[in-house]
């Protein structure tokens, strides 16, 4: 997936550091991703989830606040107000490029400042909250022991995450006010809302209260075990797969207009994790996975390569017997084909050790009230698909390095 590294004007005048993940192919809609309380744009929850939606053909901006990150400012002047004014600036950035975006997600208080900030936004259709809290306010427990002293002096130093920061009186003023309720009500977009069970830094009645004072559409999907920062990459992998599945259906993704000389469009593969084989493979509005088992080093979330060609070649069988079944108004009511794959020694080799073949096995199942002409008629017709006759040549591969 191609990053692209950006700034924008945040609400203060400061530079604010983003990340523009574009798709490789064509471009249906963005997205912009708000991170969590002291996080950063780079978190692995906001990688991964913004590289699951561009390989579905969806930008994502994902930007570091104001005083964060990359980001210019000073953090001990920001306050909730202003990361919900550095979201809507970052939709004007976003807008400027002829790149509106459609979809709005936030992680823990940035779920909380896009909540706030959606119905202020124009064409956002859809959001999506991580483990977000029902109160801004909830933010505070992280540094409990330092109100008084942040009261009393104005500001003062905080340990967050084993990092020093700077909390002022005017954030811990500002966050207490907010109130959510209003804006949930008003969203006016499709709602999902991520939460674990077990989030212990944003209790999951969170995502109760979020839920109730929502309007339909809305939905709730659990994290199931998954950390408050999704850490784990199991985790932010199955938040990733939610988000992609769940926007595709309320973001009406418009068809790739088809490539010249391509009339089923290009098939495009993307690494999904550079610590294994997961592979993103996209093709038009279509989507799927690849992988090895973990036996080999993956993480069996899809297909192997050549579990990808067997099913081409499966596919196309079933395919192809319907068709003609169809044509001559055949009664049959069901196909199904197994396939299994195999290297065997080539049997014209003059060595058998020196050269092997791929052998598939293909075992054809027919319901249906069929004659056993018209069975074996259709076994015979099998070996006409066009997988099976691309198989059963040699077939040319050029290659180039883009």
């Amino acid at each position: 997936m191609p990053t692209e590294k950006l700034t924008f004007t945040g609400h203060g005048g400061d530079t604010l550091a983003a990340r523009l993940d574009l798709p490789n192919g064509p471009h249906l809609a963005t997205a912009l991703f708000a991170h969590c309380f002291t996080c950063s744009k780079d978190i692995t929850a906001a990688r991964r989830i913004a590289a699951r939606l561009s390989s579905m053909g969806i930008a994502v901006l994902r930007f570091d606040f104001t005083g964060l990150g990359h980001s210019e400012g000073e953090f001990e002047n920001t306050s909730f107000t202003s990361n919900v004014d550095d979201l809507i600036a970052a939709d004007k950035a976003l807008t400027a490029r002829d790149m509106p975006p459609s979809l709005l997600i936030g992680h823990s208080l940035g779920g909380a400042a896009a909540l706030k900030a959606a119905p202020m936004l124009t064409g956002i259709k859809a959001v999506v909250t991580i483990g977000a809290p029902f109160d801004p306010g909830h933010v505070t427990h992280h540094f409990v022991h330092a109100i008084p002293k942040i009261e009393d002096q104005g500001v003062a130093e905080v340990d967050l995450g084993g990092r020093p920061f700077r909390i002022s009186k005017g954030f811990v003023e500002d966050i207490s006010k907010a109130n959510l309720k209003a804006a949930i009500g008003n969203l006016g977009a499709a709602l999902l809302v991520l939460h674990a069970p077990r989030d212990a830094t944003v209790g999951i009645a969170n995502a109760s209260d979020i839920f109730m004072a929502a309007k339909h559409p809305k939905s709730f999907v659990t994290l199931d075990s998954a950390d408050h920062l999704i850490t784990q990459a199991a985790d932010a992998e199955y938040a990733a797969d939610v988000i992609a599945v769940w926007a595709k259906h309320y973001l009406h993704l418009p068809e790739p207009a088809p490539q010249d000389a391509a009339p089923e469009g290009i098939l495009r593969v993307s690494e999904a994790d550079a610590n294994g084989f997961l592979q993103d493979i996209q093709s038009g509005p279509h989507h799927l996975l690849a992988d090895e088992p973990a036996k080999h080093g993956g993480s069996n979330k899809g297909l192997s390569p050549y579990g990808l060609v067997s099913a081409g070649l499966g596919a196309c069988t079933s395919m192809t017997i319907r068709m003609y079944a169809r044509r001559k108004g055949w009664p049959l009511t069901g196909v199904s084909v197994d396939i299994s794959h195999a290297k065997e020694h080539a049997a014209d080799a003059a060595d058998p050790a020196d050269r092997k073949v791929d052998h598939f096995e293909r075992t054809i199942r027919l319901e249906g009230d069929l004659s056993e002409e018209q069975r074996i008629k259709l076994l015979e017709i099998a070996d006409k698909c066009p997988v099976h006759r691309t198989l059963e040549r040699s077939s040319t591969i050029t290659t180039h390095l883009a």
